[in-house]
């Protein structure tokens, strides 16, 4: 393991030491004043609303022993206040934070394993599930919920203490970020799970969002890429490039042919079983989540496993003990005979349609699906809710609630397809589809949350689940 020392800070970022001794140990980061403690190094991040830098002494206080502010100024008297602390002042603390989370990445050597994800949809479960398969193996540091942007991703990494392995979440709304982002974790292996529509809005394209993924290579010495086998742009591009040198690629499929694929699947309301083939070896395999998109999330861990030198035994023990993030897809069996799919922390088209078809899977009274607004979707914000509408029609949804600026297009393409007009409803607000909660759920009904996380709809479960509005479902 290497910790940091402010020497290190000073000479990787040109940062500038006001006061304190530069042998200082730094071995935990913080931005949070909350959550400060005892010995931590606390880095003022400036932000759309504040500037953390302000908050420098609130950190001293509840016990941070270094500091590392922005371009504030720091009258001389504070200084001699807090003497026996370590101060260091820079142009840019994002950027010096990239720089000594490069730096310490590096110091942990090139055979330090590094697992980089990124993807359209479903980064932070694909994550979650290789990090639950690696760590049968490794001892394994990995992203905490979607931390994966150009602040997340540094802190993650300066949080490596006497890990052997990290797995690395990497998102992106813009050309250049993932390029930045695996430069800094410099993966020995990386993961693109699907090229969907998730910010189409920005990048235009789904071959320009292929392009933008693709960045995660800019990071590797010698790239070994993990691709679904079924994506149509994935497969192209392993198809077109297995053959090129300085690129190694392994595909995972259900559909095609892949280095490591499923047959026999099974699946269930809360769980899916599958077997396993990998090479010429297979095994079956429970994942603890139900729906097809976790099989394939299990596929792509498996594949990586094997990639590490995991046994067979090795990956159905981390597939099998893998834990849900909470707001995706997460399954909860409410006292009023009522059961809820919380998948409202995020949403693309893919996402939709994947949750969407776990709904129509229940086996219960009512199928509801509560949509709202998918974002960063541009011109292609009406087609893309559109084309949710007849997935809503297909998949044969029994209520269709929707609120938002472009759900409307769910609600009324849902009516042209031929939904019964009574069993859709359009509401401004969350309130409004809590009174109709109320009203119209039965025992035995499944209600489905899902928009992006700027709507709030985790709001509209808590308020659900505590009781705040809807205490009773009807008989």
């Amino acid at each position: 393991m290497y910790f940091l020392t402010v020497e290190d800070i000073i000479k990787v970022s040109n940062a500038k030491l006001l006061q304190g001794d530069v042998k200082t140990v730094c071995k935990n980061f913080s931005k949070d004043t909350r959550v400060i403690e005892q010995g931590d190094v606390y880095i003022g991040i400036k932000g759309e609303k504040f500037d953390g830098s302000n908050f420098w002494e609130q950190a001293l206080e509840k016990g941070a022993k270094v500091v590392i502010v922005g371009n504030i100024e720091i009258p001389a008297e504070k200084l001699e206040e807090w003497k026996d602390k370590v101060i260091i002042q820079t142009e840019d603390t994002i950027e010096l934070l990239g720089k000594i989370a490069k730096f310490k990445r590096e110091k942990h050597g090139k055979d330090f394993v590094v697992v980089g994800v990124t993807g359209s949809v479903g980064k932070t479960s694909t994550k979650d599930m290789i990090a639950s398969v690696v760590s049968q193996k490794y001892k394994t540091l990995k992203t905490q919920g979607n931390h994966n942007n150009n602040i997340g991703l540094p802190f993650t990494i300066l949080g490596l203490n006497d890990e052997e392995a990290a797995v690395i979440e990497m998102g992106m709304n813009h050309f250049g970020e993932i390029s930045y982002l695996t430069k800094i974790a410099q993966p020995n292996v990386s993961v693109i799970t699907n090229i969907g529509t998730s910010h189409i809005g920005n990048l235009g394209s789904r071959e320009n969002i292929l392009k933008a993924k693709l960045e995660i290579l800019d990071g590797m010495e010698n790239p070994l890429l993990v691709v679904n086998g079924d994506n149509d742009l994935l497969s192209k591009y392993a198809k077109e490039n297995t053959e090129k040198p300085g690129i190694e690629i392994k595909t995972f499929a259900i559909e095609n042919e892949a280095q490591v694929w499923a047959d026999d699947v099974k699946l269930g309301e809360n769980e899916s079983e599958f077997i396993c083939h990998i090479e010429d070896k297979k095994i079956k395999i429970k994942v603890p989540v139900g729906g097809i998109h976790f099989v394939y999330n299990a596929l792509c861990a498996a594949t990586v496993g094997h990639i590490l030198g995991l046994s067979l035994e090795q990956i159905k023990a981390g597939i099998e003990s893998f834990v849900l993030t909470k707001k995706r897809m997460e399954i909860l069996d409410l006292e009023n005979g009522v059961k809820i799919i919380n998948d409202s922390y995020n949403a693309s088209f893919e996402s939709m349609q994947a949750s969407l078809k776990v709904l129509a899977g229940m086996e219960c009274n009512r199928k509801i699906a509560i949509l709202g607004d998918m974002f960063e979707l541009g011109t292609y914000a009406k087609e893309l809710h559109e084309k949710v509408g007849n997935e809503v029609y297909n998949d044969k949804i029994d209520i269709l609630i929707c609120s938002g600026e472009n759900a409307k297009y769910i609600a009324q393409q849902a009516k042209d397809c031929g939904m019964e007009e009574s069993k859709i409803y359009y509401f401004q607000n969350k309130e409004e589809i809590l009174k109709l909660l109320r009203k119209i759920v039965k025992k035995g009904d499944t209600i489905l949350f899902k928009a992006s996380n700027g709507m709030h709809f985790f709001e509209l479960v808590e308020m659900y689940v505590t009781g705040q509005c809807l205490l009773h479902a009807q008989p």
